[in-house]
This record gives C-alpha cells, sequence and structure tokens, in this order.
C-alpha cells in the first residue's frame, strides 16, 4: 500500500499535481477538503462561518483519520490542516508527506488570479497579501518542515514528483 499526503499553503498546487501525480501514478486521488464538504453538504467557507474554526478543525481532524482510503492514494490536505493536533505525526506515520513549498510573493500571484475565492484572503491584495502570506506561512513553516519530503512549487514535474516520493 502506498499512500502519499500533499502539504504546503493554499494556492501551491496540492489539488492540481496530486491529480497529475495521481494520474501518472495510476493512483486514486482524494482531495480532504472535498471529502468533508461533501460530508457536511456546505462549503468550508460556509461550514467555517457558521461554526467555527475550532468545529472546523474537529471535523478536519476526523476527516484526515476516518476516511477510508484505497490502496495506493495521493491525498490533497488543507493549507492548515498540518499545523494542528497530531497530524503531521498521523500522516507520517500512515503514508509519505510530500510538502510543496512556494515564496510568499509566487503564493500571492497565484492566489490573486485564483477562480475560486477564499474567505480568509477576502479583500487582501498586493503588498497586503504577500504580507498576509509571510506571517501566515511563518506560523505553519514549522509544521510544513516536517515532511518526509520537500519540493520546489516552481519547475515541477510528475516525472520529478514520482522521482521524490521513491513510487512508480
Amino acid at each position: 500500500m502506498s499512500r502519499v499526503y500533499l502539504i504546503g499553503f493554499m494556492g501551491c498546487g496540492k489539488t492540481s499535481w496530486g491529480k497529475k501525480l495521481a494520474a501518472g501514478l495510476g493512483y486514486n486521488f482524494i482531495d480532504l477538503d472535498h471529502v468533508l464538504e461533501a460530508q457536511v453538504g456546505m462549503t468550508i467557507a460556509e461550514y467555517f462561518a457558521s461554526h467555527g474554526e475550532e468545529a472546523f478543525r474537529k471535523l478536519e481532524s476526523e476527516v484526515l483519520k476516518q476516511t477510508e482510503y484505497p490502496e495506493n492514494v495521493i491525498v490533497s490536505t488543507g493549507g492548515g490542516l498540518p499545523c494542528f493536533f497530531d497530524h503531521m505525526d498521523w500522516m507520517n506515520a500512515h503514508g509519505q508527506t510530500l510538502y510543496i513549498q512556494l515564496s510568499p510573493k509566487a503564493l500571492a500571484s497565484r492566489l490573486e488570479n485564483a477562480k475560486t475565492p477564499r474567505p480568509v484572503l477576502q479583500g487582501k491584495k498586493g503588498d497586503e497579501l504577500v504580507e498576509f502570506i509571510e506571517h501566515k506561512l511563518a506560523e505553519r513553516e514549522g509544521f510544513y518542515l516536517q515532511a518526509t519530503h520537500h519540493v520546489s512549487g516552481i519547475d515541477m514535474s510528475v516525472e520529478g514528483l514520482v522521482e521524490v516520493v521513491g513510487l512508480g
């Protein structure tokens, strides 16, 4: 059995690269954010607004640990998931973790042009957005760096990811 969890800041490409990596390996792909939304019948933003962050993080933890994963799977996680409870230890014990690293400026550029609005970024643009990302990334980096593997989100390829995780 092989399981790879993709972690990193919102906008780093976890879902896009997860789908590409899964297709390249002939693996299944699961986006935990989509599993959570299907379970509660609302978007994460709606759940967050209705129930608050603490309830969201508890639910996110249950989804991580109680999802029935197929044999070989690439799993995209929410940007904050690795930073709560024992999630990094749990993911590292149940598979490999792959941290997709990008600079705050690169993340800001992607997030400003994203098709899906992120409620936490509401109204932030330019330098304000870069500063917000720098601050959040500083809080989260210690968790992200516990990943089994670290890759630069610039110039990635499916072949390179397959090589990094040692599959295929």
